[in-house]
């Protein structure tokens, strides 16, 4: 009765341990459970902003072609006008030229004859100035070299 008694206490012993041995793996298995719904909750929210950071790239980078498209069409369309246009531009100088020519052979007597009235009267105000400017660079020199007098030596 006695051995009957111990193995029926080892047998409630083994039952009760094998029932919190199953508890425990039951909790164990929920804080897994609750671990790997953590990291794949994770790696879909990172999944999804990387997904709508490629989304983004890809719209800059399409807006990016598009101007750049527009650019090469806008060049492509105004290239042949720019070329009208030097080319309409080299023909009208080449029509104005002889008419500045003969505006230039016109004006040079009158240039000449306005030098040579004028050339007289520009020397002699000069002449009549320069005292004036020497006497002015003489007073400047004057008063740079009584300032410097005046300044504590350094």
């Amino acid at each position: 009765m006695k051995s009957s008694l111990v193995a029926a206490l080892v047998f409630v012993l083994a039952v009760a341990h094998g029932a919190e041995a199953g508890s425990l793996v039951k909790r164990d298995a929920q804080a897994d459970l609750e671990k790997i719904t953590k990291i794949i909750n994770d790696m879909s929210a990172g999944l999804t902003a990387a997904t709508q950071d490629m989304v983004e790239k890809v719209k800059a980078l399409e807006v990016t072609n598009t101007a750049q498209t527009y650019m090469e069409d806008g060049k492509t369309k105004i290239q042949p006008l720019v070329e009208k246009f030097q080319a309409e531009a080299t023909k009208l100088q080449e029509q104005v030229r002889p008419y500045i020519a003969n505006i230039e052979e016109q004006m040079k007597p009158l240039t000449d004859n306005f030098n040579a009235q004028v050339k007289p009267l520009t020397d002699n105000f000069q002449e009549q100035v320069k005292p004036l400017t020497d006497m002015m660079e003489k007073f400047f020199k004057q008063v740079m070299e009584q300032t410097k007098a005046l300044m504590p030596p350094q």
